[in-house]
């Protein structure tokens, strides 16, 4: 115990002091959202500012705070951002010629780490030390296991206030190479106002969900409806990559329970967590709740073995054929691939087991369809045609698995808005679509 003491009292600086043991060339990573200690980044950007510093890489998932490598083009420009995963500031810098984008599967992230990115730096946001002199990575087990194989240097933020996982990876103190403490507030994200278009879609989705199903839910109104319509269901299992306040209020009512899971039973699993304090106060310690890395989570061979699994995810447009684009609007960049792929294929794959890619069935004040007749020119598929299920709008289910292309364009049509149908309908006409 002393000597665990001993280490950490050597290993402990401030992030200015760490951020100065980065070399330039150095290729850094970090874990998803809370994961990301934002102190060092600014004490790198520093170094960068005064010529210091050159020729960093830096690879991100989920940016939650405007880092300087997103918002600075001096910085940028030597401390170069690689996103995986974005939010508004790393969209903004991607489409500013800022920073870079990397494809992929969210299950696959692991690997290409460990295989072809092979970061020498790995950075994080951690739980206190325990008696035994580990870390925990707190509430994201997505990626940190992956990173830590190809790491030459560990530079840890420690918060007080990081919850306790009790699967996700752990640090031991003698891997570390510096440390500093960070006694700061977790992001919290707000609860998300629940609309009348979200609501209904809510509904809809809901009324596929049986007792005992298990549920993989995103973010936003349209899920956190779905969530809030089954309080009054029973038995429900949770395997998820992104663990919500939605899932939380499912457990704490009493309608997820994950007791009809055949693995992990009695266990809620996800990757990362983000959300309000409570659900942070709810992972710690808990050993209920287990965070895994992702390429376990999202491997569509293991969500397939929960029958009656239900997935919920979002969109931006989906056109006649299928195809579901939920990362870019034509060529722009607005996030990234993430589970989805890996949430339709694993579900679709389940007994009894559905796909849900939910929307409002129009943008920018009812003046631009999501049912198109094709995808914009430029746009990225998220979801192939060979793997799309259910597309739900304000208006209905459109099922699609196992329907033709004149099918699949009929019911889409049926769930645009009304405004829309017959422009629609004219053009799968004109294209030969409708037979």
């Amino acid at each position: 115990m002393e000597e665990i003491r001993n280490l950490y009292a050597q290993k402990l600086t401030t992030a200015e002091r760490a951020a100065a043991m980065l070399r330039s060339g150095a290729v850094c990573a970090a874990d998803i959202a809370l994961a990301q200690p934002y102190s060092f980044y600014e004490a790198a950007a520093a170094r960068v500012r005064a010529g210091e510093l050159t020729d960093v890489t830096h690879h991100t998932l989920l940016d939650t705070q405007p880092a300087a490598f997103f918002t600075d083009a001096r910085v940028a420009e030597h401390y170069r951002a690689v996103s995986w995963f974005s939010q508004s500031y790393a969209r903004k810098a991607i489409n500013a010629g800022l920073a870079d984008v990397m494809p992929a599967y969210y299950r696959d992230i692991p690997s290409r780490f460990s295989e072809c990115v092979k970061p020498d730096v790995y950075v994080g946001v951690v739980s206190p030390m325990d008696k035994h002199g580990y870390f925990s990575a707190g509430c994201d087990g997505s990626v940190t296991a992956a990173l830590l194989k190809t790491a030459k240097q560990i530079f840890l933020e420690v918060n007080p206030r990081m919850p306790r996982s009790l699967t996700s990876s752990q640090i031991h103190i003698s891997q570390v190479t510096a440390l500093w403490e960070n006694d700061q507030p977790l992001l919290c994200l707000p609860p998300t106002p629940i609309d009348a278009v979200s609501e209904k879609i809510g509904a809809y989705i809901a009324a596929e969900i049986h007792d005992g199903a298990t549920l993989q839910l995103g973010i936003g109104a349209i899920p956190d409806a779905v969530g809030l319509a089954l309080k009054g269901k029973h038995h429900l299992g949770i395997h998820t990559e992104m663990f919500t306040d939605s899932m939380l209020a499912l457990l704490e009512c009493g309608a997820a329970d994950n007791t009809a899971k055949p693995i992990h039973t009695g266990k809620t699993v996800a990757s990362f967590a983000l959300g309000a304090q409570g659900m942070y106060d709810y992972i710690d310690d808990n050993p209920a709740v287990e965070m895994l890395p992702v390429n376990y989570v999202n491997d569509p061979a293991v969500i397939a073995q929960h029958p009656n699994f239900i997935s919920v995810n979002a969109a931006l447009e989906v056109d006649f054929f299928g195809q579901v684009c939920a990362e870019s609007i034509g060529t722009r960049h607005v996030s990234g691939t993430g589970g989805q792929s890996d949430f339709v294929r694993g579900a679709v794959q389940s007994k009894g087991g559905q796909s849900f890619i939910a929307f409002a069935s129009t943008a920018k004040a009812e003046t631009v369809s999501r049912v198109v007749p094709t995808l914009t020119p430029g746009a990225q598929v998220s979801t192939s045609k060979n793997d799309v299920d259910n597309i739900v709008t304000e208006y209905g289910i459109a099922r699609l698995r196992g329907r033709t292309l004149s099918q699949r364009a009929k019911a889409l049509i049926a769930v645009a808005h009304p405004k829309f149908r017959d422009e629609l309908t004219f053009n799968a006409r004109k294209e030969n679509i409708i037979i």
